[in-house]
């Protein structure tokens, strides 16, 4: 079934570059995408430890243990669940285009391809020749489709994920090496394995951890590297910031989870510079995606770019659970990755709504949408306190656990102050989130705002199920933890 998976939007898109589909043929791609991932979440085991579903061709190279493997684990399957209900709500809330329709609808079934097909390879190489396959269409989109400034921020979106695609292929590159000759493997299951055995050293960890968590950094917006996002997404197509802030941005925190943290788990407490340990250089770098971020996101007078910041100052959250290196922490990092894709997206599809009607996001041109758009500015609440953490959603869930998990370490005395100022984040986030809703759904209407037309049929349908999974996330959290379960305690063995 994961070959179907993988091969369902492959071949939707080939059908729609050649001429023979129109977006019918693509929300049928998207919705059997869907149901397969259904198939597989209902029938997964969650109380094995291991990937399933599993097939693997013969090696494709003598000499070298290089398959085309596939397989789900308790974490790739949920990141799964997220690529399949973001990628068919993207093609519902998907804008009518006149330039080039198939090919446009032809990139969004590749960019979720090339995200499914990271998700679920058990291979290293076809995991980050995956990652590479989603990029070139998001590029594309954004410089054709976008708006405002779209060129330049297609440019620099390309200019530093290939930056930072250069980074992790020279990190997955030392990483093998690493490892003695006799054990190396593409095989990402043996390496998992493997890491139960300490077989690297830990004087031969911390280059390799250097290489990969800036590359992943990269990909992920880790402050400094973070610039590239907020314009890329507030530029984007309303599905390509759906896909890529919701779910694509998740690729990178997923490896680290995968391959960082199992493989490298010495690396963190070594010296690099001073007095400072590669952990506290970490923690440093979180603060400024929660704190520093937040700040700016305060100064934007843009919805697009309020939502693309706010993003951006979330990653911060993920990388403190990360960094907890314990159960609690992980579990949390792992479920936000899941309950942040699922908002983020809401907001964006809410964004692109609201583009559509008027034509800009800027606060000052809107206000008082909520009495001509009763549907959507309900979603936009919900989806609000959902990205500020209110008891109820799968957000508030996952970043108690994260502090929790932090404040539990107690192999780093720097990490609880870190905690501490992580705090102050929700603070900011309540603030400029509370303050966008106030100024574009409340108040008095303007001229324009008096004449949209409000969310109808299938719309309504992808918003509903985005903001369902957040509720479900957060009022049964300990059934989506129980598929997480074994394979973060497989992962810190």
């Amino acid at each position: 079934m994961l070959t179907i998976l993988l091969l369902v939007p492959i071949i939707g898109a080939i059908a729609l570059l050649s001429g023979n589909g129109d977006r019918r043929m693509a929300k049928l791609c998207a919705a059997i995408q869907a149901a397969i991932t259904l198939v597989l979440w209902f029938g997964y085991d969650r109380t094995k430890a291991g990937f399933q579903f599993t097939s693997a061709s013969d090696p494709l190279l003598p000499g070298l243990d290089l398959r085309f493997a596939l397989g789900v684990d308790g974490l790739s399957l949920l990141l799964l669940l997220l690529t399949s209900i973001v990628t068919l709500a993207a093609f519902w809330m998907a804008p009518n285009v006149e330039k080039r329709p198939g090919l446009f609808d032809a990139c969004v079934l590749l960019i979720s391809a090339g995200i499914t097909g990271a998700f679920i390879s058990q291979d290293l190489f076809f995991f980050y020749a995956f990652h590479e396959l989603a990029l070139i269409p998001t590029f594309l989109m954004i410089g054709i489709w976008g708006s405002g400034e779209r060129q330049s921020a297609a440019w620099k979106i390309t200019i530093y994920l290939a930056l930072g695609s250069i980074i992790l292929l020279i990190g997955l590159v030392d990483l093998f090496l690493a490892i003695p000759e006799a054990n190396r493997s593409f095989d990402l299951e043996k390496l998992q394995a493997l890491a139960g055995l300490h077989i690297i050293p830990v004087q031969a960890q911390l280059r390799p951890w250097c290489f990969l968590m800036v590359g992943f950094g990269v990909l992920v917006s880790l402050f400094p590297f973070h610039s590239w996002a907020p314009s890329g997404y507030a530029s984007a197509p309303t599905p390509v910031a759906m896909l890529h802030a919701g779910v694509l941005k998740k690729f990178g925190l997923y490896g680290i989870i995968r391959l960082v943290v199992p493989l490298l788990p010495d690396a963190s407490k070594q010296v690099v510079f001073g007095s400072w340990t590669a952990l506290d250089l970490l923690l440093i770098a979180l603060l400024g995606n929660i704190l520093y971020v937040g700040l700016v996101t305060l100064a934007q007078r843009k919805l697009d770019y309020i939502i693309a910041y706010s993003s951006v100052m979330h990653m911060g959250y993920i990388f403190l659970g990360i960094a907890s290196l314990n159960m609690i922490g992980l579990s949390g990092a792992s479920l936000l990755m899941f309950s942040h894709g699922l908002s983020v997206a809401a907001l964006f599809a809410i964004c692109g709504a609201l583009r559509d009607r008027e034509g800009s996001l800027s606060l000052e041109r809107l206000g008082g949408a909520a009495k001509a758009l009763p549907f959507l500015g309900i979603c936009f609440t919900l989806a609000t306190f959902a990205s500020i953490g209110l008891p109820g959603f799968a957000n508030f869930a996952s970043e108690v656990m994260v502090f929790f998990g932090a404040f539990q370490n107690p192999g780093n005395s720097f990490i609880r102050l870190a905690t501490i100022l992580s705090l102050w984040g929700v603070v900011i986030s309540a603030v400029y989130m509370l303050r966008a809703h106030k100024s574009v759904f409340l108040g008095q209407p303007t001229d324009s705002s008096t004449k949209w037309v409000d969310l109808t049929g299938t719309p309504r349908i992808a918003l509903g199920a985005l903001l369902t999974l957040l509720l479900l996330g957060g009022f049964f959290p300990k059934y989506f933890l129980s598929y997480l379960k074994p394979t973060l305690e497989a992962v810190l063995r």
